[in-house]
């Protein structure tokens, strides 16, 4: 029965039409229903999204594993033990019972040539290395190996506890399979290609199928070192329809519901059956635009769409369960927030920034968008707010690739989008991605980072950003990342957060172990079912 069930749930039509009479899922499977319109490639160190952050975490594993409830506290993974010196050098203990799924014994130079090769093809996981001053001239020299220890000095003066949360980022230090990979490297790509629809990890679950836009299928890795997951199978589904996702959350077709709308998780909310868990997470619901446009680079126009969108309206409306209330690019409640500007839709406002950037009577423009909740929405939110300056904001709709592709080549307008943090409980995760621009060239290349996106660039703040970081007393630390927000401020940045992200799961109440991740590594080795 469970088989044919599989086969059913994979060979379905995906066009959000439920199948009558579906049984309740399998024992030892775990059934997932979410949008995978953001999944864009499987290579660990080209990886953005959520989404994807959420199958690589359990294909792949890290040498630490951040806790899922306590943000801060570093749990051991692929080294079971670590050391930070007084003068911020780790060293990083990995076990010698680790396997990769070919069964290749999990190594350091294996570990070493996975962190190396993000630097070598300036992958997205190269932001993260390059904020703390690795190169790839300098790499040999910070990062080295004896025996079953990797020893990682500091090119740049730091916090070395920023390093540690490092090794618990998927994008920056997942480990490859390198004798797998290189078996299908093409032309010195180091396996680019093959590692985009192919996995090549010793995390808890293996790759079994990926097609694009309609399932993946992950097998429990018997062989796993944590211990063989409850679940045999994890398999997920592309349901970019909230409705179909309540419907069969109600029915028991899917275990868990991903990115449902307001109304559908405020009805399961009463829903004995299924339990519905919100949890902060990292990053921010934005409004950005280019400022390789000649419009958005005149500073008064960015003034006047700091006062064209209905950031209350926007929150009480279309973002509970999804994000809350947030005007500034540092994550609530981490060190160094501070208070609210206190932005408000001002038309009025808005129209005087326009006519003294030459434009009393705005312009059209394009704004792009996921067609899904809740991008859609916000974005035809503020396409009504701009409307009301005289801006004509045509919005265009697509896939993760094809709203976010043109903004990691700097070719776009505006975009609503999603981002901003990472997976360390830290300011700088916030300033990596969104203030500091190290080099504001088109040969940059540095698309991991939503500054260099959107052209936005300062010397000032990229210094002050840098001084913070280096800070070693709390407080003084603290104070320079609230000067970072007020210059950022000043500076009327090509980003405008509109929502701290909030990350809401709606899953079966006979799911136990389910714990949603503020860095979007859930795990799905915890998860059993009371049946």
């Amino acid at each position: 029965m469970k088989k044919t069930l599989l086969t059913l749930l994979v060979a379905v039509s995906l066009s959000g039409t439920a199948v009558q009479g579906w049984a309740a899922t399998p024992d030892d499977q775990l059934v997932i229903g979410l949008s995978m319109a953001n999944i864009l490639t499987l290579d660990p160190a080209a990886i953005a999204g959520r989404e994807s952050t959420a199958i690589i975490t359990n294909v792949y594993d890290t040498p630490v594993q951040l806790d899922a409830v306590d943000v801060t506290q570093v749990n051991p993974g692929l080294a079971e033990s670590w050391d930070v010196s007084e003068d911020g050098v780790i060293t990083l203990n990995f076990r010698d019972d680790a396997v990769f799924a070919s069964g290749n014994p999990v190594t350091v130079e294996d570990a070493i040539w996975s962190w190396k090769r993000i630097l070598e093809l300036e992958l997205v996981g190269s932001a993260t290395w390059q904020a703390y001053g690795f190169t790839l001239d300098n790499f040999d020299e910070h990062v080295t190996a004896e025996g079953n220890t990797i020893t990682i000095t500091m090119p740049q003066e730091g916090d070395p506890q920023l390093i540690l949360y490092m090794f618990g980022k998927p994008s920056a230090s997942s480990v490859i399979d390198s004798q797998t990979a290189l078996e299908h490297e093409v032309d010195g790509d180091l396996a680019a290609g093959w590692l985009t629809t192919n996995t090549a990890g010793s995390g808890p679950f293996t790759l079994r199928n990926w097609t694009a836009n309609d399932t993946i299928v992950l097998d429990r890795f018997d062989g796993y070192w944590g211990g063989a997951p409850d679940m045999r199978r994890v398999l997920i589904r592309h349901m970019p329809e909230s409705q179909t996702k309540r419907l069969m959350l109600e029915r028991g077709d899917i275990d868990v519901g991903l990115a449902l709308s307001v109304p559908d998780i405020n009805a399961l909310s009463a829903n004995e059956d299924v339990i519905v868990q919100s949890v902060p997470s990292s990053g921010f619901y934005y409004l950005a635009v280019s400022m390789k446009d000649e419009k958005f680079a005149d500073e008064n126009v960015r003034l006047a769409l700091r006062y064209l969108i209905d950031y209350q309206g926007i929150n009480e409306t279309i973002m509970p369960n999804y994000g809350i209330l947030h005007q500034r690019p540092v994550t609530p409640g981490v060190m160094g927030t501070i208070e609210a500007p206190g932005y408000t839709l001002d038309v009025e406002r808005a129209q005087e920034y326009l006519a003294e950037a030459g434009y009393p009577d705005g312009f059209t423009t394009q704004l792009l968008a996921i067609n899904e909740p809740p991008f859609i929405d916000i974005a035809t939110s503020i396409q009504s707010t701009l409307a009301q300056a005289g801006i004509n904001a045509e919005i265009v709709t697509g896939t993760g690739n094809q709203v976010y592709g043109p903004m990691r080549e700097r070719d776009f307008e505006m975009i609503v989008g999603r981002g901003g943090g990472g997976q360390e409980p830290h300011p700088h995760s916030n300033m990596q991605s969104l203030v500091i621009n190290p080099d504001n060239s088109d040969d940059a290349g540095l698309s991991g980072l939503i500054g260099w996106r959107t052209s936005f660039y300062n010397e000032e703040l990229n210094a002050l950003a840098t001084q913070a970081l280096v800070e070693r007393d709390p407080e003084e630390q603290a104070q320079l990342y609230a000067e970072v927000q007020y210059l950022y401020e000043e500076l009327v940045p090509a980003i405008q957060p509109i929502s701290a992200v909030v990350d809401t799961v709606v899953f079966r109440s006979d799911i136990e172990g389910f714990q949603n991740h503020y860095g979007w590594t859930t795990r799905f080795d915890t998860v059993s079912k009371s049946r």
